[in-house]
């Protein structure tokens, strides 16, 4: 070193000039010749020398490789650092930039996996602590590694909750929203109207009295409300559980399997109750065994397992429906024919007319329903009929309410899966009046029907006036139109009080709106 050699030169010319010293005779110390001491001390003198100059060259030297011992252990001193997940160490990286490209490339992993949801990891705990060392070697490579199999994910969701029970988990809020939307629609009608012949738009139905209700084309809705609470709230989820809209509206709309006690209706049969439900004939006797559709009676209870939707939408609607109206028939006495015989002089024609409805349902089943008025389209012609001497009990074939200031509270026909074979009136006025001249053929209970009178009119025409709360005429009795004959009650088979009136043509069910005016 350059440092060593320096100091063997100074010490080989310090040597030399001794020598010269010596051979000349003399040598100085501390200014003075050393020609004057003795030999010994002139050797002792030399030596001392020697030893001084010597000592400093090596603490040069010294000093120099510290320096230069320091330099290279700085230069090979490394920082490293080491990662933790909730305080136990997982390994050691270079970089802790090396992390966030671990995040950043996993969330995208997970996105392309489940590209339908919002994918986050769970990061939370993880940290990263500085350290320094001589030559150091972090294991980034295993420690990333160990790190990214220990990372988790989740899916952002929403759940859905039905007075407070999660049924469900989506994507977002808007997934909720387009959800519920879907579930209104499906009970919300769709129109396509066309013009009755008086302008009025109505639904074309078969000219029929036994033609189903239909929605009016302007605005058949009047509301749609779910009766339930729903709410939502943000969640961490497995993104296996979140459902799409179609897969909630489905689930919101059908629910799960729950047992049901049904109770058998008027005009029921085991065809009907399959199709209301959705079910098959075979799986409802399946679990009735007992029960046998011949010898099945209004009442009787069928033990069903139905899907139970968490929802319960109540849509209100504005009906309509085309009934034609039977001619009045215009009696005129004639003396040139037998008592009893008739004859028709003018063939009266059926009229049109439409029927107003606002009918409430409950997830598409009718909870209830208000006449609301009508609209004649096209008058009907009236008959004229020549009749001899009146024989008592025989009726005109021209019938009246059987009730003063008559409401229907349900109407005629085959209506949302079941059969109605009359019409239920209300009204202020409780009593009940005969439609037509007649006899009194029955009195008393029949089932269902409870309190019930039977007239026949003795023209082919019966009529029937059921759920009275009181009879005030018996069986043979001859009642003219108008006479009053009982009281209107909610005996049998009935949810509240109300008159249940039929017409019968020659053992055949009419429509009474065919003949009533």
């Amino acid at each position: 070193m350059k440092g060593l050699n320096g100091f063997r030169q100074t010490e080989e010319t310090q040597a030399e000039q001794t020598k010269a010293a010596q051979a000349s005779g003399h040598e100085e110390h501390d200014g003075m010749s050393t020609s004057t001491l003795s030999e010994p001390k002139r050797r002792r003198w030399s030596a001392a020398r020697r030893w001084i100059v010597g000592t400093a060259g090596a603490a040069v030297v010294i000093t120099g490789l510290v320096f230069a011992g320091n330099q290279y252990v700085d230069a090979q001193t490394v920082p490293y650092y080491h990662v933790y997940i909730h305080g136990e160490e997982v390994g050691t990286i270079d970089d802790p930039d090396r992390i966030e490209q671990l995040y950043s490339r996993k969330r995208q992993e997970y996105q392309d996996k489940y590209p339908d949801v919002a994918m986050e990891l769970h990061t939370e705990g993880i940290t990263t602590k500085l350290e320094k060392g001589f030559k150091a070697e972090p294991d980034t490579e295993q420690t990333m590694a160990k790190l990214g199999g220990m990372l988790k994910a989740y899916a952002e969701g929403v759940e859905l909750k039905v007075d407070g029970k999660v049924v469900g988990i989506v994507k977002d809020q808007a997934a909720v929203s387009a959800a519920l939307e879907k579930v209104k629609q499906k009970y919300a009608p769709q129109t396509a109207a066309v013009k009755g012949t008086s302008g009025a738009s109505v639904k074309k139905l078969a000219a029929s009295s036994t033609a189903k209700p239909q929605q009016t084309a302007a605005n058949p809705v009047k509301s749609v409300r779910i009766e339930e609470d729903v709410t939502s709230a943000p969640v961490e989820t497995d993104p296996n559980k979140v459902l799409s809209v179609e897969e909630a509206a489905k689930l919101l709309i059908t629910g799960k399997d729950a047992p049901l006690v049904y109770t058998v209706e008027e005009g029921d049969t085991i065809s009907s109750i399959a199709s209301q439900f959705h079910l098959t004939q075979k799986e409802i006797f399946a679990n009735n065994p007992q029960t046998k559709e011949k010898y099945m009676q209004i009442g009787d209870r069928l033990q069903l397992t139905v899907p139970k939707p968490p929802l319960t939408v109540t849509t209100v609607e504005r009906v309509s429906e085309q009934v034609a109206t039977a001619p009045d028939i215009e009696i005129r006495k004639s003396k040139d024919l037998p008592a009893g015989k008739s004859k028709v002089v003018r063939p009266g024609q059926e009229g049109l007319k439409v029927m107003n409805y606002v009918v409430t349902k409950q997830n598409g089943k009718v909870v209830d329903e208000q006449w609301v008025g009508q609209t004649v389209v096209k008058a009907s012609l009236t008959e004229v009929v020549l009749q001899g001497t009146k024989v008592p009990g025989k009726g005109s074939g021209r019938f009246a309410w059987p009730v003063s200031g008559a409401s229907i509270s349900s109407s005629y026909g085959s209506r949302w899966g079941r059969a109605h074979k009359g019409i239920d009136i209300v009204s202020g006025n409780r009593t009940i009046k005969a439609a037509d001249d007649g006899t009194v053929t029955f009195t008393g209970q029949i089932n269902g029907y409870g309190n019930a009178i039977i007239i026949s009119h003795g023209n082919g025409y019966e009529t029937l006036y059921g759920h009275l709360k009181s009879i005030s005429t018996h069986q043979g009795a001859h009642v003219n139109q108008g006479d009053k004959i009982g009281i209107m009650g909610s005996t049998g088979r009935s949810t509240g009080t109300h008159l249940h009136f039929e017409i019968h043509k020659s053992g055949s069910i009419q429509n009474p709106m065919k003949y009533l005016n």
